[in-house]
């Protein structure tokens, strides 16, 4: 069914930052969409991107865009402090989303917008692109076919320079909650029976370090970590790994980098995710991830697990929960 041909589906996108041109221009290589519209803070950086996507309209107000242009279905990758605002302007205007996580930083606003979605949350899609990693997809698979998950390990780390380009950020919430996300994933969606955390704080007070253990009731134990500690000579964007313990096997999954290597006069990774928004052939997660989404616009799949709306706020709480644990 997901082969099937079907009308391409409108897309606008919010946001015009490095994640919301990300989908801008994957969407410009994709048979299943076309962009339509596009929704900046200012007109400065409209300007700046009109020639990446020459002949796309872009506005400055949400509510006229919606009015104004033709998008059936929309992409939310703006801050995160207007993400509730944005949705829910799309979701009252009978508009399909696609809305980068996390939902909320406050979890009662988060909550708000469970009167305007779907019992199937088929009109606001999560985005979680490492659900569409292809290594992550084969190690769900492979959990499937050897045998239940006993352990696994997930580590993220970042720069250290990010306390700087993002004062006020947790690791737990700007970086762990990926690793939730794949740890409902790998359990099925069963919910934690115990939750227990640590954290560590740089000299000026902030988290710079956030440690987690969940255990769910089939007995299953998963171990988180998430820092911001890299230094320069390591990958831009840091590196993650997880590891897999089951029984009689066990797997690792290195996501970031990629394993391509470049050295000149240091050692590069040139392509940190498995993204590549080429306009003339885009491949990857965020590829897969548009494409699921034109599907479920068009009524041909459903959201996947870890995806939905609902989904989204349980990792939420998990986050919330663990936040609060470790701070005490």
């Amino acid at each position: 069914m997901s082969n099937q041909a079907f009308e391409p589906v409108r897309v606008g996108v919010v946001g015009m930052g490095g994640f919301g041109r990300l989908h801008a221009s994957t969407i410009l290589g994709l048979a299943e969409t076309n962009l339509v519209a596009l929704v900046a803070r200012r007109q400065e950086t409209l300007d700046e991107v009109a020639d990446d996507y020459p002949g796309v309209p872009g506005w400055l107000d949400i509510d006229k865009a919606i009015a104004e242009s033709d998008a059936e279905a929309w992409i939310v990758a703006s801050s995160t402090s207007t993400h509730v605002t944005m949705t829910r302007s799309l979701l009252e205007a009978g508009h399909a989303v696609l809305l980068e996580k996390p939902i909320s930083e406050d979890l009662d606003e988060a909550s708000s917008l469970s009167p305007l979605v779907n019992d199937d949350s088929s009109n606001l899609m999560m985005g979680h692109i490492l659900l569409f990693n292809s290594e992550f997809l084969e190690m769900q698979a492979q959990a499937r076919q050897r045998g239940p998950v006993h352990y696994f390990d997930c580590v993220r780390y970042r720069p250290a320079t990010v306390l700087q380009d993002y004062p006020g950020e947790s690791p737990f919430h700007l970086t762990m909650v990926h690793d939730l996300y794949c740890a409902f994933a790998l359990t099925n969606g069963e919910e934690p029976v115990e939750f227990s955390s640590q954290i560590h704080r740089h000299q000026t007070g902030a988290l710079d370090l956030a440690l987690a253990q969940l255990r769910w009731p089939s007995g299953t134990v998963g171990s988180f970590t998430a820092a911001f500690l890299t230094v320069p000579g390591m990958s831009a964007d840091g590196f993650d790994r997880m590891e897999v313990f089951g029984e009689g096997w066990a797997g690792r999954l290195q996501a970031n980098p990629r394993p391509l290597e470049i050295w000149d006069d240091k050692a590069r990774w040139p392509m940190e995710l498995e993204i590549r928004a080429d306009q003339n052939a885009p491949t990857g997660m965020m590829a897969e991830e548009l494409r699921c989404f034109c599907r479920v616009v068009r009524g041909m799949q459903s959201v996947p697990q870890g995806a939905t709306y609902q989904d989204a706020m349980r990792v939420q709480q998990w986050v919330d929960r663990l936040a609060q644990v470790a701070t005490g």
